[in-house]
């Protein structure tokens, strides 16, 4: 029943039963009056003064237990109408203050069990539903809370090794360890490797917080998908070739096919998925190997990149694209990496209206699937 129900019958029992019992009680009062004045007309004179006084005394005795009668009922009354709110009404609110009073605490684990009805019911679910999004949200402030911390003492463990490695090349160089022109070209190279993957770590934790803000800079274009993989293969070959590992490119897209896409940032997928199968490249294996392949889907474009690597289990390749998640975190950590190149990967392919996914067997490699759609020219008039 709601509180309103509620305040308008007590408000109307209050109002109406008092006047309602004593009119009963008149009523009754009055009829046995009517029989006695009747008796009295046929009575003998000689007998009508002990009747008299023996049906006064009934009246007035019977005027007393319903004057009795009539104050018990409304006692017993109050006490039912009493209780009635204090179950429906104060009860309820006392519970519900001590369970905010548990919110205010800390304490989001403190559920009401809603078998109310009416305002109070109301409440009640206003109240859960509360709840339910604040331990959401302090859940996930948390979540977010460890994964900064765990981002900082990433990057923080990954510059400092680069950090280290420079400093002993430029003491090398400073206390002429390097003393031959082959050494010197060796320690600055060294130093310059190592300053380019400073630069990328930095690089990454910036566009991280872009990602959090929605913030990442993209200036769309149409992009010719075979001249513009042609340039970045030049690019990444060099540097495979540095770590003795060869690239086979295979472009099988026609020469006129178009892709609306951020060149740079299409340039940091491939990057980071190129870098993330050097990171973790079999190197027992006599040939190591990445292949970039581009495919012709119809009105789309396939990009495959796949290594001879490691390989993914079956049971993380679902998550590989989460942030921060590390199949094996003791393996990774020792290679570094800030557990945020993937999930860079799939916001920058997302935002590009492509989708990415990835195939793997652990000990023969693994394979990322990118999706762009192809730029459709408009029919020109010359043609219909």
């Amino acid at each position: 029943m709601k509180f309103k129900t509620q305040l308008l019958v007590t408000f109307l029992i209050i109002l109406f039963l008092p006047p309602l019992l004593t009119g009963v009680a008149f009523l009754v009062i009055a009829i046995y009056l009517l029989d006695f004045k009747s008796d009295f007309k046929y009575d003998m004179v000689s007998q009508m003064t002990n009747e008299v006084f023996m049906d006064n005394m009934v009246a007035k005795a019977l005027f007393f237990y319903l004057f009795l009668a009539i104050i018990m009922i409304l006692f017993l009354l109050g006490i039912m109408i009493t209780q009635w709110i204090n179950r429906t009404v104060f009860i309820p609110v006392c519970r519900l203050s001590k369970a905010m009073q548990s919110i205010a605490e800390g304490n989001f684990e403190h559920i009401l069990s809603n078998d109310n009805s009416g305002e109070i019911g109301e409440l009640y679910q206003n109240y859960e539903d509360m709840r339910l999004r604040l331990k959401e949200s302090i859940d996930e402030k948390m979540d977010t809370e460890n994964q900064n911390r765990e981002l900082v003492s990433n990057i923080s463990h990954d510059l400092k090794t680069p950090i280290t490695a420079i400093k002993g090349y430029v003491e090398g160089i400073i206390d002429g360890v390097a003393d031959t022109p082959e050494k010197m070209d060796r320690y600055i190279r060294t130093i310059y490797n190592k300053t380019n993957d400073m630069d990328r770590l930095i690089n990454e934790l910036t566009f991280y917080t872009g990602i959090d803000t929605n913030r990442i800079p993209y200036n769309f274009c149409k992009i010719n998908i075979a001249d513009y993989f042609g340039d970045c293969i030049e690019e990444v070959g060099l540097e495979l070739e540095a770590k003795n590992i060869r690239l086979n490119y295979i472009n099988l897209v026609s020469p006129e096919t178009i892709i609306i896409a951020d060149p740079e940032q299409l340039k940091r997928v491939v990057n980071n998925i190129v870098g993330n199968s050097v990171k973790y490249i079999d190197r027992s294996k006599e040939l190591c190997e990445i292949d970039i392949r581009i495919l012709d889907e119809l009105d789309s474009v396939r990009i495959e990149i796949e290594d001879n690597g490691r390989g993914i289990a079956a049971k993380d390749i679902g998550q590989i694209f989460e942030r921060f998640y590390r199949s094996d975190a003791s393996r990774n950590s020792a290679r570094g990496g800030s557990g945020i190149g993937l999930s860079i990967v799939k916001k920058i392919v997302e935002d590009h209206g492509g989708y990415i996914w990835a195939t793997s067997r652990e000990d023969e490699g693994t394979c990322m699937h990118i999706v762009f759609r192809k730029f459709l020219h408009a029919p020109d008039e010359n043609d219909l």
